[in-house]
């Protein structure tokens, strides 16, 4: 990110919380020269003490999954990732900066059943085949930014427009046709960098926001009245589990699920897990084995790459909140850079049908 901070101090469970967030429109990102390597396998790395040596788990082989991460700025390209076997399966690239000069950055993502994957990148949003042909695509006004987009069955799509006004959209891929358009209320309207990442709709047609400048997660229903809230610092994502309560991840370095009375009834942070450290948790998935999948975004925290391979991108905890998967991959054969979005493809339902915990 860049050197303009907002520093939000917000008061949560009696206790204040100061959480730096990246407060201009776009971030700064360091000048890209011909020939830089898109790997750190040849960079000088100390040894860093942001994770053990050994980690727990099977590495890329742990999981089937799809990946997505924001800000590599280390590259002239933002990668897209679909792991298989313990191998990269498929990739797809997209500039860093696109041909205006505005900075890509890639967010929320998920694999459809038949097999397109659905993304966002800041300044749109688009559909692909896995041989790669865009099918649908979204450009975001000039001013505004598009950092969640949700599949709605395989003829629609969620997206959410921050900007000024901040406008969620239903839409039918087909004809372009806006099924659906609700106003969002934000905070700062003119900073629309800051005012969402995840807004999904729940199984019950109702919409889960998280509204990361405001330091809450709101519910509105499907006329855009607020139903339901719950104060959390930096939240970046919130995900309405099957069993009514939400999975919500906070800047502050920790995930915490929550039940329709707003009583904390699971939380893991830092002191759960003394030898990982913890960055920005942005997306957390509940597993159908009731395990929780997180990613641990670092470049905020971490401003020189150097430091990157030491930090863990992606943990599996139990409820127990014992580490069962801790990937660290930085270099050869995958270096998959920081950590937003992950889908695992193991996990049973169909994505399109908000059958997934995420």
């Amino acid at each position: 990110m860049n050197n303009a901070l907002l520093c939000l101090s917000l008061t949560f469970l009696g206790a204040s919380v100061l959480l730096a967030i990246d407060a201009a429109p776009t971030h700064a990102v360091p000048e890209i020269k011909a020939g830089d390597s898109n790997s750190m396998a040849h960079a000088d790395i100390s040894p860093t003490p942001f994770s053990p040596v050994t980690l727990p788990g099977n590495g890329l082989a742990q999981h089937s999954f799809l990946y997505s991460g924001e800000w590599d700025f280390r590259k002239p390209v933002q990668t897209l990732f679909v792991v298989r076997d313990g191998k990269v399966a498929w990739t797809y690239d997209i500039p860093t900066k696109d041909e205006h000069g505005n900075l890509q950055e890639l967010g929320d993502a998920t694999m459809l059943s038949n097999g397109n994957i659905l993304f966002c990148r800041k300044i749109g949003a688009s559909e692909i085949t896995p041989d790669k042909k865009i099918v649908w695509n979204i450009d975001a006004p000039e001013g505004s930014e598009i950092h969640c987009v949700q599949p709605i069955g395989l003829d629609r799509v969620l997206v959410v427009q921050n900007g000024n006004p901040a406008k969620l959209m239903i839409i039918q891929k087909a004809t372009g046709k806006i099924e659906k358009e609700l106003t969002i209320p934000v905070q700062h309207p003119d900073k629309p960098h800051l005012q969402f990442r995840r807004v999904h709709m729940t199984q019950a047609g109702t919409f889960l926001a998280a509204h990361l400048d405001q330091g809450k997660v709101v519910e509105y229903d499907k006329d855009g009245k607020e139903i339901w809230s719950f104060a959390a610092p930096g939240p970046w994502s919130a995900a309405r589990l099957k069993n009514g309560n939400t999975l919500i991840t906070s800047g502050a370095s920790t995930v915490r699920e929550v039940n329709p009375k707003g009583d904390v009834v699971w939380e893991f942070n830092q002191k759960d897990v003394p030898d990982i450290k913890l960055f920005i948790l942005q997306e957390a998935s509940r597993l159908a084995n009731g395990n929780t999948v997180i990613c641990n975004w670092c470049p905020v925290n971490l401003k020189n790459p150097k430091d990157w391979p030491g930090s863990v991108q992606l943990l599996e905890v139990t409820p127990e909140k014992k580490v069962v998967w801790a990937l660290r991959s930085w270099d050869a054969p995958a270096d998959l850079g920081p950590a937003s979005s992950i889908q695992l493809l193991d996990e049973p339902g169909v994505a399109e049908n908000g059958d997934l915990q995420r």
